[in-house]
């Protein structure tokens, strides 16, 4: 699988899951997220995936100052509904990274390690998404402003010759690389922007 180079460059997201500790799927229970993970996740690079991945890695940032976020130990809340918008891939996304799954969630071993009923839909907030940890209580809103990095210039002419019949590889290339260099200035250039990712409440 090739990608482009900078996929490489955007920071990791690290975390402890003690239900990979417990059952000896990662030492320590310390998994380490890549931005490529979201992209395969949801098979395609975009600013509403790259937003998702900005969004969960500023969350934990505000939650965990000094520790590692526990997987599986916080709740995902998203103010449009499942059927809304693009509510579903930001919420695979920081699915993919905390690990809150809906009701047909990992249900738990022993009464520990439960899953499912972290993931909710529909919630009334200030935010896009809030991210709240099940053993303090702390919690964080945030939103995402994609509007805050202006597209390419010649994205709008890319996408119409990609879109139109008989497009040949060209086309399409060009405005695969017009796309994913939107994508990087988002991801590369604007991951701190507060205008971009806001911390609402």
């Amino acid at each position: 699988m090739r990608t482009p180079d900078f996929y490489d460059a955007v920071p990791a997201i690290a975390v402890v899951d003690p239900l990979a500790r417990l059952l000896g799927a990662a030492e320590g229970g310390v998994i380490e997220y890549r931005y490529i993970d979201a992209v395969k996740l949801a098979g395609h690079s975009c600013p509403t995936v790259a937003g998702a991945w900005l969004m969960t890695r500023r969350a934990l940032e505000c939650l965990y100052p000094e520790d590692l976020p526990q997987r599986g130990e916080l709740q995902v809340e998203l103010r449009q509904r499942i059927d809304e918008g693009v509510a579903g891939v930001i919420a695979s996304v920081a699915a993919l990274v905390t690990g809150a799954a809906g009701d047909g969630g990992f249900r738990g071993l022993a009464g520990r390690h439960a899953r499912n009923g972290l993931l909710r839909f529909g919630v009334e907030m200030k935010g896009e998404i809030r991210f709240t940890r099940n053993d303090n209580g702390r919690a964080v809103e945030l939103a995402h402003h994609v509007q805050a990095v202006p597209r390419p210039a010649e994205l709008a002419a890319c996408m119409a010759q990609a879109l139109a019949p008989g497009a040949d590889e060209a086309a399409l290339d060009a405005f695969g690389r017009a796309w994913q260099a939107w994508v990087r200035t988002i991801l590369l250039e604007h991951a701190d922007d507060p205008a971009l990712i806001a911390v609402v409440a």
